[in-house]
């Protein structure tokens, strides 16, 4: 039977392959950084989800260490059998801590959290009414459950108020958000949001994956940028994108909907717990969240040094309120090819393209680090001139 399985398979990818959406993987050879080591040559990463710069940062690398003496290296076992350290308890208290939320539950990645986050609360009787642009983990997530499916247009909140109009017979009504759209980089109107909701009797939950660390004056997110903070009732997200970078994700919210996530969440009761040292770099990790605002500032400054001097060459880029920059280029070989020209002159970017972004829709995402410096943006602004020059996408 693999014989012609495998004659399928090969079809499936020469037609990939044909059509320019081939995703090949480029190896690092160093630590995770502003700078970085591919195939022997050093470029500038202006594709990572270091937001913050914390991937390599000495501290949490230290937090750790100590970590791996003290607690080992797994827990070989899921978290209400023999999984739950105190380290487990005081990452989730520090989460709820900085959300302004009443609890925590951990997961082993946020597609974890969305994907055990919907099934376990709703059924049938009740209704999501989920954003066209949610991430791929909260589409599947929202699959695997029996409530009744509504879908708005893009932060459209005109579609929104119909489709909640549409799902006032349901039992409960559940908006379901990201905080930031990975692909464009756009903040969901939080502050609209809740005010249907507060309108149609509903429900919020965000995703703050990309704006978690990113938005906000001290980077809690879109709940702090629209004062919302502590009033939405669940958040997801990450520690493998601003905070630390390595793995890890969270729901955190009110304190009865985490308790029954804890009894019912399938990816939470049949999923290995956090290594110790993961969830020790978190606690110190919002420990320095806590201390300074240091990082967001920088962020936040190299952001818009970035976006104005993009623009003002001639880009094509998306309204964004977050770090990432999506340099809209339309076609998808395009995009590759313009990403492969940047990386010979040293600057490591990605080309997306369909099924990540719709047909015709292809970019190259730019994500801006505090661990860059303005000789970094620089020289980055300055490449993509250079090509986009050579290749006829800007004009002088």
């Amino acid at each position: 039977m693999y014989t012609k399985f495998q004659e399928h398979l090969r079809h499936e990818l020469s037609g990939i392959q044909a059509a320019g959406l081939y995703k090949n993987e480029r190896v690092i050879e160093s630590p995770q950084g502003a700078e970085i080591e591919v195939n022997g040559q050093k470029v500038l990463n202006f594709c990572a989800n270091n937001y913050l710069g914390l991937a390599n940062n000495p501290i949490l690398i230290e937090a750790a260490k100590h970590a791996l003496d003290t607690r080992g290296y797994g827990m070989s076992s899921v978290r209400f059998i023999c999984g739950t350290q105190d380290l487990h308890k005081q990452l989730e208290e520090k989460i709820a801590s900085f959300f302004g939320t009443e609890d925590t539950i951990l997961y082993a990645a946020c597609f974890d959290a969305n994907g055990g986050l919907f099934e376990p609360l709703l059924t049938e009787e009740d209704a999501i009414i989920s954003d066209a642009l949610n991430h791929a983990s909260i589409i599947d997530g929202v699959r695997l459950c029996k409530a009744q499916r509504f879908r708005y247009a893009n932060a459209d909140m005109n579609d929104l108020e119909k489709q909640l109009l549409a799902a006032q017979s349901a039992r409960f009504r559940l908006i379901v958000t990201d905080g930031v759209f990975s692909m464009d980089g756009n903040v969901a109107p939080l502050d609209k949001i809740y005010a249907l909701a507060e309108r149609y009797g509903a429900m919020v939950m965000v995703d703050e994956s990309h704006s978690a660390g990113v938005v906000g004056t001290t980077g809690r997110g879109i709940t702090e940028r629209f004062n919302l903070r502590g009033k939405i009732e669940l958040i997801t997200g990450t520690l493998g994108k601003a905070f630390g970078g390595a793995i890890g994700g969270f729901t955190t919210g009110r304190k009865e909907i985490i308790d029954i996530l804890r009894q019912r969440s399938r990816p939470y009761l049949f999923s290995n717990s956090l290594p110790p040292m993961v969830v020790a770099a978190g606690i110190r990790m919002f420990e320095m969240m806590d201390e300074t605002n240091q990082l967001q500032d920088k962020l936040h400054q190299n952001t818009d040094y970035f976006l104005t001097r993009m623009k003002a060459a001639g880009f094509d880029i998306k309204p964004t309120e977050s770090a990432i920059c999506a340099i809209m280029l339309y076609d998808a070989r395009l995009s590759q090819e313009v990403a492969a020209r940047l990386l010979t002159e040293g600057i490591y970017v990605t080309g997306f393209y369909y099924p990540v972004v719709p047909q015709g829709q292809a970019r190259i995402r730019v994500q801006i680090s505090a661990a860059h410096e303005k000789e970094h943006l620089d020289k980055c602004i300055g490449a993509f001139t250079k090509v986009a020059l050579e290749m006829g996408i800007i004009k002088k």
